[in-house]
C-alpha cells in the first residue's frame, strides 16, 4: 500500500534533467519518485516514519506553479530563493592533510591554491553580496594556510561579524601558537570534524587514528578562548551507534565545547557511486537514535525555522557541571516549523550559542548538576540558573545536505547556507552536487 503524498521537484541523478517528483509514502518509509524520460525511474527513502512527518512539517510551504522549473543548474541566486544568506562558505585552499573516505570538496587532490589577495577580494565580494554574513572558511583543510590568520582579519575589516573555522583539528593539534593566532585575528569558533569517541570511526572514515589530536585541539582552542562545535559525520554502520557518546564527550568538555552538529553522510564529492537504500540515514532515524542514545526526548528538539523543516533539527540545553543536560526546548514541533526566522536571526542566535563564553566560564565553580540528560533536579537559584545560560548552554542540531539522489527542490528554496564561487553564491547542495 502506497499513498502520494506532495509533489515537488528534483533532478535525474544521471543527466541532472529537472523533473517533477513526488513523495510516496509506504509501510517502511517516504520515497522520492521520479521519472527521467531518458534514464527511467528514482526512488530514495528521505524519511523512515521514526518521527512523524506530517507534525514534522507542519507549515511548510510547497511550491507554487511554474517555480523551482530551472534549478539547480540555474542557481545564482535567483529570484525565486525564498531565504537571504545565513552563512557563506568560501573554500580557501583545496589542500588537505587527510585524504577522507568522504569529502564533498575533494579536499587533499590539488597543489595550487589561491592566492592571498584573490581571496580577500572574495571576502569583500561576500560581503557585498549577503549582507555581511557568517563567513565559514573551509576546504580542503583551511589550516595548510600560514596566512589563514591575515583572512580572519580581513574579513572582521570587510564586516562580517562572525568567522568561522572548519577544520579536522590536526594542525591545530599540533601548533597552538597557530590556534593563539587565529583567536588573536578574530576568529569567532570552530566547527571540529568529530566522528566519534574511538579510534576505530576514524580508521573506517577518515584513513588514520585521531582521537587523541581532536582531544588536543579542543583543549588548544579553550586555551586561547574559541568555541568549538564538534561536526561528526554519521554513517549507518560505522558511527550511528556512537551518537550519544559524542555527546557525552562533548558535554564533559564543556563551556569550550558547545555543542554538537550532526551530519547524516550525504553522496558527493569524494564517493564513487549511489548507496542502496538500506544505506541512507534519514534525518528522523538520526533523532529517533539520538533520543534513544541519551535519553532526551523527541519533544525537545524543533525543525530547521531559517531553512526547511527537512533540511536539520535543533534543541537547546543546559550543560550541568557533572555533563548532564536539561532541555530548554521543547513540545514545539509543529510551531516550529511555521515561525520562520530570517537569516539574520538565525545567525545571530548560532553565533551567541557558538561561541566561547569567555575567559572566566571555565573557572566557575560549575554548580547546578543535573540528573543526565534532562531528568528532574533543582538549580539553586535564579542567579545561577541566569548564569548558566550565559556559560553552559549546549546545543545538538543537524543539518542533512542533499546529493543528486535525494535533492527536494522545496528544499533547496529555503537553504541558508551558501558557497561562494566565480563571483555568486549557490545553495551549498546545489553547489557540491
Amino acid at each position: 500500500m502506497e499513498e502520494r503524498l506532495q509533489k515537488t521537484r528534483s533532478v535525474c541523478p544521471i543527466c541532472k534533467k529537472n523533473l517533477i517528483a513526488l513523495r510516496i509514502l509506504r509501510e517502511d518509509a517516504i520515497y522520492l519518485s521520479r521519472e527521467c524520460p531518458e534514464h527511467g525511474l528514482f526512488e530514495t527513502p528521505v524519511w523512515r516514519n521514526r518521527v512523524d512527518f506530517d507534525e514534522w512539517c507542519a507549515g511548510a510551504q510547497g511550491l507554487a506553479p511554474g517555480q523551482g522549473l530551472s534549478c539547480p543548474e540555474s542557481c545564482g541566486l535567483c529570484a525565486e530563493h525564498e531565504q537571504k544568506t545565513c552563512c557563506c562558505l568560501l573554500e580557501v585552499t583545496p589542500r588537505c592533510n587527510l585524504s577522507c573516505r568522504f569529502c564533498f570538496a575533494h579536499g587533499g587532490e590539488a597543489d595550487a591554491q589561491p592566492d592571498l589577495e584573490e581571496l580577500k577580494a572574495d571576502i569583500t565580494r561576500i560581503a557585498e553580496l549577503c549582507g555581511k554574513p557568517l563567513l565559514q572558511l573551509s576546504g580542503g583543510e583551511p589550516t595548510m594556510r600560514d596566512d589563514l590568520p591575515e583572512l580572519i582579519r580581513w574579513a572582521k575589516e570587510a564586516g562580517c561579524p562572525y568567522v568561522q573555522l572548519n577544520s579536522n583539528g590536526i594542525r591545530l593539534a599540533q601548533d597552538d601558537a597557530y590556534t593563539a593566532a587565529l583567536a588573536e585575528a578574530g576568529l569567532s569558533f570552530v566547527f571540529l570534524q568529530f566522528d566519534g569517541v574511538t579510534d576505530d570511526v576514524y580508521r573506517a572514515l577518515r584513513g588514520r587514528e585521531l582521537l587523541a589530536a581532536k582531544e588536543r585541539a579542543v583543549e588548544s582552542c579553550g586555551r586561547h578562548g574559541l568555541g568549538v562545535t564538534l561536526v561528526p559525520t554519521v554513517v549507518r554502520g560505522v558511527n550511528d551507534r556512537s551518537l550519544g557518546d559524542i555527546v557525552r564527550w562533548g558535554a564533559s568538555r564543556s563551556p569550550t565545547v558547545r555543542g554538537v552538529h550532526f551530519q547524516p553522510v550525504s553522496y558527493f564529492g569524494r564517493y564513487p557511486e549511489q548507496p542502496a537504500d538500506r544505506d541512507r540515514y534519514t534525518l528522523d532515524e538520526l533523532l529517533a537514535d539520538l533520543c534513544e542514545q541519551t535519553g532526551l526526548e523527541i519533544r525537545n528538539f524543533t525543525p530547521s525555522r531559517c531553512d526547511h523543516p527537512l533540511c536539520g533539527f535543533h534543541g537547546s540545553f543546559l550543560c550541568g557541571g557533572d555533563g548532564s543536560l536539561r532541555a530548554l526546548t521543547g513540545g514545539g514541533r509543529a510551531a516550529g516549523a511555521c515561525a520562520r526566522t530570517t537569516a539574520r536571526q538565525n545567525r545571530e542566535y548560532v553565533a551567541t550559542h557558538w561561541s566561547h563564553p569567555g575567559p572566566n566560564a571555565a573557572q566557575e565553580e560549575r554548580t547546578g548538576s543535573f540528573v543526565e540528560y534532562g531528568r528532574s533536579d533543582e538549580i539553586p537559584d535564579l542567579d545561577t540558573f541566569l548564569s548558566m545560560v550565559r556559560s553552559r548552554s549546549f546545543t545538538l542540531s543537524s543539518m542533512a545536505f542533499q546529493d543528486r539522489m535525494n535533492l527536494d527542490i522545496e528544499r533547496l528554496h529555503r537553504c541558508s547556507l551558501h558557497v561562494y564561487a566565480d563571483g555568486s553564491v549557490q545553495p551549498f547542495c546545489a553547489h557540491y552536487m
